[in-house]
This record gives C-alpha cells, structure tokens and sequence, in this order.
C-alpha cells in the first residue's frame, strides 16, 4: 500500500513537472511570436513615420511661398523663421535648407554642426545617383537617434534647385507609443554587438532600467539579429528580440523588444497551482480509500495517473469511466469535468485568436478551420483619419488612445449595423467588407449607407467635442467593388479570415485620393461599386484617375452626401 501510494505521487510530481516545462516552452513559443509582431509594428511605424515627413516635405516643396522667398536670395534668418513655421505643420524636429550642391543655407537648429550635416549630405548624394525624389535614413544628431528624409524642391523638375532636409527623433516618446500597442518593453542601443551597448532610449523604467547597458552588454554577442535571447533585468528574465537599424555613418544601431517571462508565466503557474491542488486532493482521496479497499482501488487508482498524463501532455478528448458511487467515483467526474472544461477552454482560445468578426466565428465553426480562401465579389470599404499621428504628438498618449477609441467605437457600430465585417484596424485606419464571409447581393448598397452614416457620425462627434474643447477630426472613405480571395491565411497555427487582391489595393487609393482638395468630397466610389449598386443612389463624376499599381485608369465617383 505504501507502494502505491509512492507511485501515485511519483507520477502526480512528473505531472506537474511536465506540465511546468510545458508551460514555460509555450510561454517562449508565444513572447518569440509577440516579439515578431512588436518588430513589424515598429517598422510599419517608422515607415508611417518616413512617410508623414515625405509628404510634409512635399507640401513644403509645392508651397506657394517658398519658391518667391528662395528668388529673392533672402538671408539665413529669413529662412530660418520660414522653416520654422513648417516644423508643426509637418510633424517634424527640425527641418534643413541645401542647395542643389548639398550646401547647408539655413536650419530650425542652429547648433547643427559638420557631423549632424554630413548624415543629410550622404542622403542627398544617394538621391541625385540614383535619380530618387526621395531619400530616407537614420543618424544622431546631438546623441539622439533620428529618422532623416531628404526631398528635392524642383525648378522647374527635373532641375534640382534646392534640397529639404527633414528629422524627427526615434525617442523615449516614440518607443512608449510602440511599447503601448505591442505590450512590449522598447529600447534602442547603439555601438557594436560585441560592445557595451549605449542606451539611447528605453521604456523600461525603475530599478531594471538603471544598468541597462551592462545587462545587454552581457548578452551574447554571438545571438544573430532577429533571433531571441534571454536578458536579466533586476533579476528578472527577459525575453529579447534585437533588431538592426543601419545609421548614415556605418555604427549600427540595434532595437531591442522584450518581454518578461515571469509575467508571460503567471496564468500558466496558476493553473499549475490549480492542477496540483487537484493532483492532492486524488492523492488524499486514493490514501483513504487505500485504507480501506486495497484491493478495489488499485485499479482505479492507476488510471487516474494515467489520465492524468494525457491531460499533462495535452490530451482533452479520454474520458475516465467508473460505475462507482464512492469517493473514487466522485473524483472521476470531476476530473472528467476539468478536462471537458479545459478542451473547450482551448477551443474558445483558439477560435477567439483568429477571428475577430461573430459572422466569421460563426462560418467557422459550421466550416472548421482551414488554410485557403475562395473567389467572391464583395465591397470593400477603407476610412483612414486625417493628419491624426500630428494630433496625438498633441495630446498625451492616453488622450489620444481614448479620443481614438471614442471614434473607432462609433465607427465600428455603424458598419457592422448595416451588415459589415470589420476586417482589420490600421492604426487609425478600419478596412470593412462587404459580401464576406456570408455573400450579399445588396453589400454595395451596404456599404455606401455606412459611409453615409458614417459622415454623419463624425459631424456628430466634432460637435461634441468642440463643446469639450478638444480638437476635431477629419476622414476619407474610399470605396470598391470587385472579386477578390477571401479566406483563412497565415499559418497552421495562426489564421486570419481577409480578403485579397487588387480590388482591396484600389479602394485604399480611393481612400488616398480624397486628400485632393479639387474632388472636394470625403468619399469616392470606384465605377465597379456604383455599377454594383442594386439600387441607385446620387453621385458626382471626379473624371479618370490612373492610381499607383494599376496601368488603366479607373472612373471615379463623389458621393452625394445631401441629395
């Protein structure tokens, strides 16, 4: 009997060993994978960023009185007071003036030197070899890392008469609002791997972030960019990802996300805690009932150990039968009911995980889920805020976060009360179908009511917040119709229900293209939705557009708001 029991807590103590190391192999297995999804939000950011200061630099470039000021030959404080007035306005740090021969005339920083010029030279020689209208790099000025783009001012194109130099700082500020949508700590360091690292700006703060640099200094050197390893912060392990970002002047430049361990490992321990609770109470259970029927209980005994190693291994689906109305009995169905409990805990987990919209939950779970997609027709439906990355540099980050979920939530509720499925959010950006997953003759009706709707409910919402004092927003819609792959794509183990193809790609540009002050509306339609349209609705003809990625140009429509 003492035998037994030895062996019921030798295999209940492998139990919870097994289950501890699983626990921590998939805690890795999901960090490495947040870890991935943080590096693609950063570089999408920068990329946003680098784009924002493109067209800042564009819209200085074309600005009416910029070309009558460089005629006259003004002086360095002219044109200092000139850029300056366009720092806000485009969203950057500090703004530069060179001439065609890469000759600094003028800057909103007047303490730049030699080595803060050079970084701007380097992009302006790339750009004139290679012909580019833009150019874009990374480099310190005044020990502080910063995005650089370089755009010419033509005169007339493609004489170059004058260069723009724009930075904006990759800051504390800037890691904390990457650091807000991962969930991830940020920190940018620069020098060799081989090196101390120098800790430019982190989000990580007390006591971990007070020996920074020697903590990644003692990561291996050898670990290849983009893999993980583990660092100690305070005492704590950290799982990190690093990341290049190659400066002007050759010094790289690393970008380390990380995430605890422990904290990533808090609800499994719990469940450890909870399934250990559970392997004493079948222990004390089979010590009683071994007293008294030594022979009745070894058996059921047994199988409970080996239950309960499936269960360890992942194993949801085995059943424990016992026709007993004992303790033993007891013990079996509620071990049947924590298995049955944890099996649709994992089917929940893994349905919610890779959908996000009820009517794709529910094609699911009629369809199952599976890799591939199918041809339909649907509308798809593309509102991006106006100038809302300027905004928040406005407003604290939680005021911004707060004024966005304001928006977002009203948006939200008008598409999907008109039939439509939220594919994605962008940023502050909402792309919606129309037609998928469940077919809709009626989906560019749908769509083209939401954006009415729509229109309404931000009119609404700037009257609000007026009254509050903050600031207003502003949006454009873009909308398309056409036949696109819809489906689950990813991986076996992770899936998002999207659709793709050009049609997507179009109605993204109707949404660029009512930044065009000339078509004077917030939402244009392709020819392919007004054509679709079950039943007609007002509309004003903009004329012919050839848009980025597409050779034949597309007809496209205003919306008519107030028929």
């Amino acid at each position: 009997m003492v035998l037994l029991l030895g062996l019921i807590a030798l295999v209940q103590a492998t139990v919870y060993v097994l289950v501890s190391q699983a626990s921590e192999r998939n805690a890795l297995a999901h960090i490495r994978q947040n870890l991935g999804i943080g590096a693609r939000i950063f570089q999408q950011s920068l990329n946003e960023r680098i784009e924002t200061l493109s067209t800042g630099a564009r819209l200085m470039a074309e600005d009416y009185a910029i070309k009558p000021l460089l005629m006259r030959d003004p002086d360095a404080g002219t044109l200092r007071s000139t850029l300056q007035s366009f720092t806000t306005r485009v969203g950057a740090d500090v703004i530069c003036l060179f001439s065609a021969e890469a000759e600094l005339l003028a800057s909103t920083d007047k303490s730049l030197g030699p080595e803060q010029i050079a970084p701007f030279r380097r992009l302006i020689e790339r750009a004139t070899e290679a012909d580019l209208e833009r150019t874009s790099g990374y480099a310190l000025l005044h020990n502080q890392l910063q995005v650089l783009v370089v755009v010419p001012l033509y005169a007339p194109k493609p004489n170059v008469a004058y260069w723009f130099g724009l930075a904006f700082p990759i800051d504390r500020s800037f890691a904390q609002k990457i650091r807000e949508v991962s969930q991830l700590e940020v920190t940018f360091l620069s020098g060799p791997p081989q090196q101390l690292p120098r800790v430019l700006a982190t989000t990580v703060s007390g006591p971990a972030g007070n020996n920074l640099s020697n903590a990644f200094g003692q990561a291996s050197p050898s670990t290849a960019e983009g893999s993980t390893s583990v660092v100690t912060l305070d005492g704590e392990p950290y799982v990190t990802r690093f990341e290049p970002l190659a400066r002007l002047d050759g010094e790289p430049v690393r970008i380390a996300l990380q995430r605890s361990l422990q904290a990533e490992l808090a609800p499994s321990r719990e469940l450890e805690r909870v399934m250990l609770a559970i392997s004493l109470a079948a222990l004390l259970a089979a010590s009683v009932a071994a007293w008294t029927l030594a022979q009745g209980v070894s058996r059921p005994v047994q199988e409970l150990a080996a239950h309960t190693g499936r269960v360890a291994r992942g194993d949801y689906t085995t059943r424990i039968t016992l026709n007993r109305a004992d303790e033993l009995g007891q013990l079996a169905t509620a071990f049947n009911d924590m298995t049955s409990g944890l099996a649709e805990r994992d089917r929940v987990r893994d349905l919610l995980g890779k959908v996000v919209s009820p009517e794709i939950a529910t094609q699911l779970l009629h369809s199952g889920v599976s890799l591939g997609g199918e041809d339909r027709i649907v509308t798809v439906l593309f509102c991006d805020l106006r100038n809302f990355t300027g905004l928040s540099e406005r407003l604290e980050p939680q005021a911004a976060l707060g004024l966005l979920n304001r928006y977002l939530d009203r948006m939200s509720t008008i598409i999907e009360s008109h039939g439509g499925v939220i594919d994605k959010y962008i940023g502050d950006a909402i792309m919606a179908l129309f037609g998928a997953p469940v077919s809709n003759t009626h989906a560019a009706n749908q769509a083209v009511a939401t954006a009415r709707d729509m229109v309404a409910a931000l009119a609404t919402l700037n009257r609000e917040l007026s009254a509050e004092g903050q600031p207003t927003l502003s949006f454009g819609i873009g909308i398309n119709t056409a036949r696109v792959v819809a489906g689950n794509m990813g991986s076996k183990s992770r899936l998002n229900y999207t659709v793709i193809g050009d049609g997507v790609n179009l109605a993204s540009r109707l949404e660029g293209l009512t930044r065009e002050p000339s078509y004077a509306t917030p939402v244009i339609l392709s020819e392919a939705t007004v054509k679709a349209l079950a039943t007609p609705v007002a509309t004003r003809e903009l004329g012919s557009v050839t848009v980025k990625g597409k050779v034949e140009p597309v007809r496209i429509f205003a919306l008519t708001l107030h028929p």
